[in-house]
C-alpha cells in the first residue's frame, strides 16, 4: 500500500491500551503544523525536565472535513509518544455519541486511571473518588446515592487531574473531531484549558471550522476553546503538486498533467476526498490521460456523496447492514455488538468485515475493535438508513448494550431514538431508571433527554405527573424555570395523579427552586396553599414550615410581627423531636435571634435541634427533604449568638459533605459564605476574605446577582473595611451595586442597609449613613427585628449624626446598648458599648470602653475586641493615663495583627509614636517565639526555604505534594509576619543559597 493510502486510512487508533508509537504516516503540506507540533511538545518535554510546572499551553488544528486533521493528530500521538516518559492521551467526539455524557472524558481518562496502583489511585483521586469515579466508569455509584451536580464532577475532575498531571508529566492530551464531543466533557475541556497552563500539559484539539459542524449547545464553548489556543491552524487544501505525486504514486508515472490538474480541481485539494476518488479510479480501470478528465467529476459525486443505491451496489443488503449496525455505535465498534445489532451469524458478520475493509470502509483499531476509516464515511453510511430501519435497529441495540452488560447508560443513546407512541410500559421505566443513573453521574440533560422521551411514548396516565415530577427534579441544579415549569405541570391536576408524598415533595421543590431564584414570597404562598389541602399531619407541618422559613429570608413581609406569633405557637404545639419538629425549632431559633430576644433562649431551641453537636437524620446538608437552608439558618443562629466555634464546625461539614456529593453549585457557596461569615465575626479577616472571594465566584458563575452574591459582597465589604482597605471595598459595593435598592425580594445577610451605612461612614459620608441607616431601623422596627449585631444600624447611625444632632447621637447609642443587652450577648453588649463610646468624649468614654473590653474579651469577636482595645488606649491617653493606655495599646497591635487588620496595627503605632511611645514592644516576638509557633511540617519547610531551594525541589525532597508545600509555606510566612525575602531574619536563621549539588 501507497504512503498516501496510509495516510488516508490508517491513524485512527482509538489511543486505548496501545502503549507503543504509531507507525509514522507521510503527510503532504503540513510542514508548518509539524514544525509547531515539534516545538509544542519539545518545550513541553524540555521545560518539565528543567523543573518547570507551569507550562502547559493549548494547541488547535481546524479545516473542513477530510483536510488531514486526523491524519495530523496520528503523528502528534506518535511524535509525543517518542519522547522518554511522556503520557498520551486520546481521545474522539463521534457523531452518534455527542449526547452520550462524558464519551470523551471517558476515552481520555479511564487507561490513565484505571493503571494506578490502588494507593496512587487514593491519592489522585482524594476525596472525589464518589464523584468523579461514577462519571468517569471506574465504579458504580454508591447506594442511596444522590443526584450529582455538574459543576461537582467539573471541579472533581480538576482535582484529579491537577494531581494526575504532575505524575504522569510531560503529559500530552488529544482530542480528535472536537466538534462532536458531549457537552459535559467539552465544558471541562473548555474550562480546562484555561487551568492547563498551571499544569505540564500540552492540550491538542482538533475540530471543523464550521460553525454548522457544531451543535447549537456547544457554539459558545467552540468560541472559547478558540480563543485559548497559544497556537492555531487552520489546514489549507493540498498544492497542485501534493495532489499530483498523490496520483502517480497510486496510478503510476503515466498520469498525465491533464489529468492530474483536472483531478485536483474536482477534489479541490481535499485528501480524503481525494483518496475516495483515487479509489474509485483505480476500481474503475480509468486511464489517468487526459481524455479521462472529464469522467472524473462523475467518480467524484459516487465516491464522496455516497446514497443508499450506490452504497448498495457497492456492499450489497448483508453488508450494509452491518455497516449500518456499526454506524450507529460510533466509535470503537465491538464486534460482537455489530452482530447481533445486524441480526448476522459469526460467519456472516466475518464476511461482512471483510468485505467492509476490503472496501475501505472500516478498519480495526489496536484493542481488536472496529473503527471507520472516517467519519464521513460513517455520516454517509448512517444517513442512508430507512426511517423504519433506523428506528427499529435503535430499538434492538438498546436491548444487545443491555444484555450486554453495559448497563442502560450506554443504552440510553438508543432508547432515545425508538419509535414512539407505542405506550410501551418497558420502555417508560427503562427510560426513568436511566434517568436516574444519568443524574447519579452528574449528567442532567440526558436524563431529561430520557424523560422527555418517556413523556413522548407516552407513560400511562397514573404515572404521567409521576414523569413530570422527575423531569422537574432532574433540572433542579441547572435549569430552574424548567424545574418550575414542569414540577407545576406535574401539580396539576389535568395531568393526572400525584401520590401524596411526592406531591409534597414536588411543592416543597417548586418553592425551593422559586426561593433561590429570589421569588420567596410566591415560595412561601405555595408551600401555604398547598398545606392547606394536605390533611397529612407530618407532611402539612413540613410545608407549614417551609412556608414560615422561605417568608424569614424575604426582604420585606406585610406581617413580620404576626408571622413570629404563629411561629410561635406551632413551636408550642410540637409534640416530639423528629426532623420535622427539629425543623420548626430552627426556625424559632433564627427568628428569635433577628428579634434580639434574649441569646439563651435561642441558643436553648438550637441545641435541641442537634444530635451531639452533629446534625441529626433528616435535617443533614445534603438531605434533600428540607434543603440546605434549615441547617444553614442553625448555622446563622450560632454565628450571631457567640457560639461561632459551633457554626465553623457546621460549616466545615457543608463544605465537606457537598464536596463529596458533588454539589458544586449555591449549595458549596453558601457554605463558603458561612464559613466566611464565622471567620469575619471571630476576626480571622484574611480567611474571612479567602472564603468570601470563594463564595462570590461559585455565584457568578451561576447568574448575576442572585442572592448568595449579595450576601457574600457585603460581608467582603464588610471585612474589607475592618481590614482598612475602605478605598477597596467602596469600588466593590460600586462595581457589585451594593446600594439600595439593593436585593429585589431576598433578605441580605446581614442586614445590606447597616453594611451600606457601615460603609458610609468609613468613607467619611455621614449625611448619606444618617439617611440609609434611619431608613434601614425604620423598616427594621417594622418587622421585629432589633439583633444588633446582624443589623447595627443604631450604633453607627450615633457616630454618623454625632456632630451635627449629639443628642439624637445619644438616643441611638443608647437604644443600641439596650437592645445589645436585652438580647445579652457579649459580643452584642461590646460593640453597642463602643460605638457609644465613640461619640461620648474623657472619662465617660473611657468607662464605656472598659466595659466594652470586658464584654469583647468573654467573646469570639477577635476584630471588635482589637479596637476596643486601641480605642480605650487612644481614650486613655487622652485623659493622661499614658501607661494604661501603652498597655492596652499594645495589647491591640497583636491582636489586630492577628486579626490581619493591618490600618488598626498602623492607627495604633502611630497612637504610641505620637506620645514617644515605643511603637512595637521590645521582645515580644523573639526568634524561639516564632520558631516554636510553627508546626513541626511548617519548621521543615521553613528551613528549607531559607536556604533557598524552590518549592518544587521542597516537594521533592521532603516526599510530598507542591500544593502541600506552598499552603504550609504560606502559612510560614503568615506566622512570621514577612514574605520570603526576610524570612531569615525573622526566624533568626542563617540565609545561604543552595549548593550545586542540591539543584
Amino acid at each position: 500500500m501507497t504512503d498516501q493510502g496510509n495516510e488516508l486510512r490508517t491513524g485512527t487508533g482509538s489511543g486505548r491500551g496501545d502503549d507503543g508509537p504509531a507507525p509514522r504516516v507521510r503527510l503532504r503540506d503540513r510542514d508548518a503544523e509539524l514544525r509547531s507540533v515539534e516545538a509544542a511538545v519539545d518545550r513541553l518535554c524540555r521545560e518539565f525536565a528543567a523543573g518547570g510546572t507551569e507550562i502547559g499551553e493549548l494547541l488547535a488544528f481546524s479545516g473542513r472535513p477530510g483536510i488531514g486533521k486526523t491524519s495530523l493528530l496520528h503523528e502528534v500521538r506518535r511524535i509525543a509518544s517518542l519522547r522518554q516518559g511522556a503520557c498520551v492521551l486520546f481521545a474522539r467526539g463521534g457523531e452518534r455519541q455527542f449526547k452520550e455524557p462524558y464519551h470523551v472524558l471517558r476515552q481520555l481518562l479511564q487507561p490513565v486511571l484505571t493503571r494506578l496502583e490502588p494507593d496512587e489511585f487514593s491519592q489522585v483521586m482524594g476525596t472525589w473518588e464518589e464523584v468523579v469515579g461514577p462519571a468517569m466508569g471506574l465504579k458504580q455509584p454508591k447506594a442511596g446515592a444522590r443526584r450529582l451536580d455538574p459543576q461537582g464532577v467539573r471541579d472533581g475532575l480538576d482535582y484529579v487531574l491537577t494531581q494526575l498531571a504532575p505524575r504522569r508529566a510531560p503529559m500530552v492530551m488529544i482530542v480528535d473531531d472536537l466538534h462532536w464531543a458531549d457537552a459535559e466533557s467539552l465544558s471541562w475541556l473548555a474550562k480546562f484549558a484555561v487551568r492547563s497552563a498551571e499544569l505540564p500539559v500540552l492540550l491538542v484539539f482538533a475540530f471543523r471550522e464550521d460553525e454548522n459542524d457544531w451543535p447549537d449547545e456547544t457554539q459558545e464553548l467552540r468560541r472559547g476553546v478558540l480563543n485559548l489556543a497559544s497556537r492555531k491552524h487552520e489546514l489549507s487544501r493540498l498544492t497542485l503538486s501534493s495532489v499530483t505525486d498523490m496520483v502517480r504514486a497510486e496510478l503510476g508515472d503515466k498520469a498525465e498533467d491533464a489529468f492530474c490538474y483536472e483531478f485536483w480541481n474536482v477534489v479541490n485539494g481535499n485528501p480524503f476526498e481525494a483518496g475516495r476518488l483515487l479509489d474509485q479510479v483505480r476500481d474503475q480501470e480509468l486511464e489517468p490521460v487526459e481524455e479521462n478528465s472529464r469522467q472524473l467529476r462523475e467518480l467524484a459525486v459516487d465516491a464522496t456523496g455516497m446514497t443508499l443505491k450506490s452504497w448498495l451496489d457497492r456492499l450489497g443488503p448483508a453488508t450494509l447492514r452491518f455497516a449500518w449496525a456499526c454506524a450507529m455505535l460510533g466509535t470503537d465498534i465491538r464486534i460482537d455488538l455489530a452482530t447481533r445489532i445486524s441480526t448476522q451469524s459469526t460467519e456472516g458478520a466475518r464476511e461482512s468485515i471483510k468485505q467492509l475493509r476490503k472496501q475501505r470502509v472500516l478498519t480495526q483499531a489496536p484493542n481488536g475493535n472496529l473503527e471507520f476509516v472516517h467519519p464521513l464515511i460513517a455520516s454517509s453510511i448512517y444517513n442512508t438508513m430507512p426511517e423504519a430501519t433506523r428506528l427499529g435497529m435503535h430499538g434492538i441495540a438498546a436491548v444487545e448494550i443491555e444484555n450486554a452488560g453495559l448497563g442502560l447508560l450506554a443504552a440510553s443513546r438508543h432508547l432515545v431514538e425508538t419509535h414512539s407512541g407505542e405506550g410501551d410500559d418497558r420502555i417508560v421505566k427503562k427510560l426513568r431508571r436511566a434517568a436516574v443513573e444519568h443524574q447519579l453521574i452528574g449528567a442532567p440533560e440526558a436524563a431529561q433527554r430520557c424523560l422527555h422521551r418517556a413523556l413522548n411514548e407516552p407513560p400511562a396516565d397514573d404515572i404521567k405527573a409521576e414523569v413530570l415530577y422527575e423531569l422537574g427534579c432532574s433540572a433542579l441544579l441547572t435549569d430552574p424555570s424548567a424545574t418550575v415549569n414542569q414540577l407545576r405541570l406535574a401539580l396539576d391536576p389535568e395531568e393526572g395523579p400525584l401520590r401524596p408524598e411526592l406531591r409534597v415533595d414536588a411543592t416543597f421543590r417548586l418553592s425551593e427552586v422559586l426561593a433561590h431564584s429570589g421569588e420567596l414570597g410566591q415560595a412561601a404562598l405555595v408551600c401555604q396553599e398547598e398545606a392547606e389541602k394536605t390533611t397529612d399531619p407530618v407532611r402539612r407541618q413540613r410545608l407549614q414550615a417551609a412556608s414560615f422559613m422561605w417568608h424569614a429570608f424575604r426582604k420585606s413581609e406585610e406581617d413580620g410581627p404576626g408571622r413570629s406569633a404563629r411561629l410561635a405557637e406551632l413551636y408550642r404545639n410540637l409534640t416530639g423531636r423528629e426532623a420535622a419538629d427539629r425543623a420548626v425549632l430552627a426556625m424559632r431559633a433564627w427568628d428569635l435571634t433577628l428579634r434580639g430576644e434574649p441569646s439563651t433562649e435561642a441558643l436553648a431551641l438550637a441545641d435541641e435541634v442537634l444530635d451531639g453537636g452533629r446534625l441529626p437524620k433528616g435535617l443533614g446538608w445534603t438531605d434533600t427533604t428540607w434543603g440546605f437552608e434549615l441547617p444553614s439558618m442553625l448555622c446563622l443562629t450560632y454565628i450571631y449568638n457567640d457560639r461561632v466555634a459551633q457554626a465553623e464546625r457546621l460549616a466545615a461539614d457543608a463544605i465537606i459533605q457537598f464536596e463529596v456529593a458533588g454539589w458544586s453549585g449555591a449549595h458549596r457557596g453558601f457554605a463558603y459564605f458561612l464559613m466566611g461569615l464565622a471567620r469575619f465575626r471571630r476576626g480571622l479577616l484574611a480567611e474571612a476574605e479567602d472564603f468570601l472571594r470563594r463564595a462570590y465566584r461559585i455565584s457568578e458563575r451561576i447568574g448575576a446577582k442572585l442572592p448568595l452574591a449579595w450576601d457574600a459582597v457585603g460581608v467582603l465589604v464588610d471585612t474589607l473595611i475592618a481590614r482598612g482597605r475602605v478605598d477597596e471595598a467602596w469600588a466593590l459595593a460600586n462595581e457589585f451595586g451594593f446600594h439600595p435598592p439593593y436585593h429585589a425580594t431576598a433578605m441580605v445577610l446581614p442586614d445590606a442597609a447597616s453594611l451600606y451605612g457601615k460603609l458610609l461612614v468609613a468613607a467619611n459620608r455621614h449625611a448619606g449613613a444618617a439617611a440609609a441607616l434611619t431608613e434601614a431601623g425604620a423598616q427594621l422596627k417594622v418587622r421585629g427585628w432589633h439583633n444588633t449585631v446582624w443589623a447595627p444600624w443604631a450604633g453607627h447611625l450615633a457616630v454618623a449624626i454625632a456632630a451635627d444632632e449629639p443628642e439624637r447621637a445619644r438616643e441611638y447609642a443608647q437604644e443600641a446598648v439596650r437592645d445589645a443587652r436585652r438580647f445579652g450577648t457579649a459580643s452584642a453588649i461590646g460593640t453597642a458599648l463602643r460605638l457609644q463610646a465613640a461619640i461620648s468624649d474623657g472619662r465617660q468614654a473611657v468607662e464605656l470602653l472598659e466595659q466594652a473590653v470586658e464584654h469583647l474579651g468573654q467573646s469570639p469577636a477577635g476584630y471588635e475586641h482589637a479596637v476596643a482595645l486601641v480605642d480605650l488606649g487612644a481614650a486613655l491617653r487622652r485623659v493622661g493615663r499614658l501607661e494604661d493606655a501603652q498597655e492596652y495599646l499594645y495589647q491591640g497591635i497583636e491582636l489586630a495583627q492577628h486579626c490581619s487588620a493591618e490600618k488598626l496595627v498602623d492607627r495604633a503605632r502611630q497612637e504610641l509614636a505620637n506620645y514617644g511611645l515605643r511603637p512595637n514592644r521590645l521582645g515580644l516576638h523573639d526568634f524561639q517565639d516564632t520558631l516554636e509557633a510553627l508546626s513541626g511540617p511548617e519548621r521543615d519547610v521553613a528551613k528549607l526555604a531559607v536556604r533557598g531551594v524552590p518549592p518544587q525541589r521542597i516537594a521533592e525532597q521532603l516526599g510530598v505534594h507542591l500544593s502541600l508545600v506552598n499552603r504550609r509555606l504560606a502559612a510560614v510566612y503568615r506566622k512570621a509576619g514577612t514574605g520570603p525575602d526576610g524570612l531569615a531574619s525573622a526566624l533568626g536563621l542563617p540565609q545561604r543559597q543552595v549548593e550545586g549539588s542540591e539543584e
